[in-house]
């Protein structure tokens, strides 16, 4: 497939040593595109960037290896670059302070078109807390949003997954080249969002993952959504930084509340205590967004038991003589469950490993068990 000479031009300027994004858009302004900024002369050069970067940009002083190899790349129909003078740029990112001049892009780009929703939470999600982000981003897919994440583990994967089940389908920003997955756990869900959605970055080729690289991420992941939705945090989590540059990006934030005892509620409550939309089910978004939904397949109901923590509306369902009837929607160990159901510790083990099975319940750390939707 033959490249573009606009897109040769954009690539290796972005590839030239010493041109970040920064200078980047500064040339651009100065000099209009890529190829007028390659044809200027050194010294109009250094009007607008430093004498260092001046020089490279002068003498081509581009990573020809890293060139030819995303030209290669490029060759892939569901490879691409979005560059700031592309119509498929994300509107709403052109809005930030610090745009990324260009986008690496792998997968569908009709999906760009549709408006965004973030999720994002804690790596270690709970049970409960990965069904709901799977929930939610199932029931936002089918309403319009394409659902957006950072293919992180936890709460990120559960969003891309329901993202994927549904309408809209979801896609993952990344903080490495394209052609690495991070992590590798996610190999497969990576495939998948390739084939169903869309995988986008800002980083060339052959970057790795660099904890620098993460914070550059979640801007982009803010920048591109209509709102973030926050599922489960702690006070330290890195959802949270993802947050506050939705906030400062003018982006709605939103969070769902947990149980008052578990470390992972008290960054979405602290959210809430600042003004984030508490948020309950899938209308509460959609009210909040003044969104019409192209295709509504609501979340389960989720409502809140005694204790303030997260029920789903189906576990009303639920067989009285089962063990899940002692369940508190806090998490629980075999030694309550045997006092509060009468049975011996032989007995609740059996049925605890029965409805792990059936995905009815997760395990934790510490012995103890949640129930999940």
């Amino acid at each position: 497939m033959q490249i573009d000479r606009d897109i040769e031009s954009w690539l290796r300027l972005g590839l030239t040593e010493g041109v970040g994004s920064g200078s980047l858009r500064r040339l651009l302004v100065a000099f209009g595109d890529p190829a007028e900024v390659l044809a200027a002369n050194q010294r109009a050069l250094e009007g607008v960037v430093k004498k260092t970067v001046a020089t490279s940009i002068f003498q081509r002083k581009v990573d020809e290896d890293k060139f030819a190899k995303t030209i290669e790349w490029l060759q892939d129909p569901l490879n691409s670059l979005i560059t700031l003078a592309d119509p498929d740029y994300p509107g709403l990112l052109l809005n930030i302070p610090d745009p990324p001049p260009i986008l690496y892009f792998k997968g569908q780009r009709k999906f760009l078109a549709r408006p965004a929703l973030a999720i994002v939470g804690s790596r270690n999600a709970t049970p409960q807390g990965f069904a709901n982000a799977d929930a939610f981003a199932e029931a936002a897919s089918n309403a319009g949003f394409c659902v957006i994440s950072g293919l992180a583990q936890g709460i990120d994967t559960a969003a891309h997954q329901g993202g994927l089940r549904g309408a809209s389908s979801s896609m993952a920003i990344v903080g490495t080249g394209l052609d690495l997955v991070y992590p590798s756990k996610n190999r497969e869900l990576a495939h998948k969002l390739a084939d169903e959605g869309a995988l986008i970055s800002e980083f060339p080729l052959g970057v790795p993952a660099m904890s620098k690289n993460f914070p550059r991420r979640n801007r982009i992941i803010s920048g591109m959504c209509h709102a973030c939705l926050v599922v489960e945090a702690t006070l330290y989590s890195g959802s949270l930084i993802t947050a506050r540059l939705a906030l400062e990006q003018g982006r709605d934030v939103m969070a769902i509340p947990g149980s008052i005892h578990s470390p992972l509620s008290k960054g979405c409550h602290a959210l809430i205590k600042q003004g984030a939309k508490l948020v309950e089910n899938i209308q509460d978004i959609l009210d909040e967004l003044n969104h019409q939904p192209i295709q509504q397949i609501e979340a389960a109901p989720v409502n809140h038991n005694e204790t303030g923590g997260l029920v789903d509306a189906s576990s009303d369902c639920i067989d009285d003589t089962g063990l899940l009837i002692y369940f508190d929607y806090d998490s629980i160990d075999i030694d309550t469950l045997c006092i509060r159901s009468g049975l011996t510790v032989e007995a609740v083990s059996a049925m605890l490993l029965i409805l792990e099975l059936e995905g009815k319940i997760g395990s934790l750390p510490g012995g103890r068990y949640q129930r999940v939707r």
